[in-house]
């Protein structure tokens, strides 16, 4: 069958649904439901006879109502516009981008962007609510005033204006999938653990905006991280597993009041993190801003109230002792519970893979 057959057939088959009765058009419906899981489309539909195959075979085995249809000049009559369903291959050139654009930082920090698009993601996923079933990575709502403007969120407008520049090349991605993925990416592209990640959130509104107080206070003690993550659904455990994020960047006193890396080596993830809570001597630095610990030898390393109750308490630090004693202890717990953590407020019915995905490094690509 020639091309123009071929879409004339598809036309001709669009025309029959648009005028079916109503319960099997109420049938149509449903599939497209099922697939709506972005909601941004591409500027313009694929061209290639490759494409319009796959759509056309998408539309017979969906009865006409699948996310994929066909391409082509859909400004003649009854033409049906082609809607872009990514793959695996596709997130995989959105994470490229991301650990690309990572390396551009120049003297911004320490040379990269990857601990500050780390921020993001884990900030617009941590204010999950597991009584309410609100907030988490689902809606991307930092993306809205007032959260944008959430203490614990200042300075990320940085993050979300270099995903924006993803976003432009890749307008199909959700935010919460593009924000999340630059997560994994930052993570991985450090030298961190392989993070499983899956796609299927979707972006929300104003109204979804969750309200002040979600993410952690670093002034605070231990009841407070077990108020704060325990909403999220946390123990002890991943708490302090969560904590070892903490290997990455630096605090800064125009942001967050604080000022200092965590680690010598704050664009790489390692155990470092809980190595130096039990290896250095803590002291309270002495200056104006608010109260944060420095290393007694150096002077040149910071950790926050939070950080140092890590080793403080009990309950945590057993959990920081096996992970200052075992890197690829750490690597384990901290994948599972980095990956828990972007999944938080996604229903399961959102889900495009049953499985989680693995996203390959630059370096791997290389291979």
């Amino acid at each position: 069958m020639s091309l123009s057959a071929l879409r004339a057939s598809v036309r001709r088959s669009a025309l029959r649904a648009a005028t079916a009765p109503r319960a099997s058009t109420t049938a149509l419906i449903r599939p497209r439901i099922a697939f709506r899981k972005y909601s941004t489309e591409p500027e313009s539909a694929p061209k290639s006879n490759t494409g319009l195959i796959a759509g056309v075979a998408a539309a017979v085995l969906l009865g006409g109502g699948a996310y994929f249809l066909l391409s082509g000049d859909d400004s003649a009559p009854g033409a049906v516009k082609a809607k872009f369903v990514p793959t695996q291959d596709d997130y995989q050139k959105v994470y490229n981008a991301i650990a690309d654009l990572m390396d551009e930082a120049g003297d911004y920090d320490d040379g990269s962007y990857g601990p500050v698009i780390l921020r993001l993601a884990w900030h617009a996923s941590g204010t999950f609510d597991v009584a309410s079933g609100t907030g988490g990575s689902n809606y991307a709502t930092m993306r809205f005033a007032p959260e944008s403007l959430h203490g614990a969120n200042a300075g990320l407008d940085v993050a979300r204006g270099l995903m924006e520049k993803i976003k432009a090349q890749f307008p199909w991605i959700s935010y919460g999938d593009l924000w999340t993925l630059g997560g994994v990416a930052a993570v991985q592209e450090m030298s961190g653990p392989r993070i499983p990640w899956r796609p299927g959130r979707i972006d929300g509104f104003a109204e979804n905006v969750t309200p002040d107080g979600r993410l952690p206070d670093a002034t605070q003690g231990g009841a407070h991280l077990r108020a704060i993550f325990g909403r999220m659904g946390f123990n002890d455990q991943e708490i302090v597993a969560l904590s070892g994020a903490h290997a990455l960047g630096r605090c800064h006193a125009a942001r967050s009041g604080f000022e200092g890396p965590w680690t010598f080596s704050p664009t790489t993830v390692t155990n470092d993190y809980f190595t130096l809570l039990f290896s250095e001597t803590w002291v309270w630095k002495k200056w104006n801003g608010p109260k944060q610990l420095e290393d007694k030898k150096t002077k040149s390393l910071m950790m926050l109230p939070t950080d140092y109750v890590i080793v403080s308490d009990k309950g945590f630090k057993k959990y920081a002792k096996a992970y200052a004693d075992d890197n690829d202890l750490f690597f384990k717990d901290f994948s599972a519970v980095i990956a828990k953590l972007f999944e938080l407020g996604v229903p399961a019915t959102q889900w495009v893979s049953p499985e989680p995905w693995s996203m390959k490094t630059l370096d791997e690509q290389k291979k």
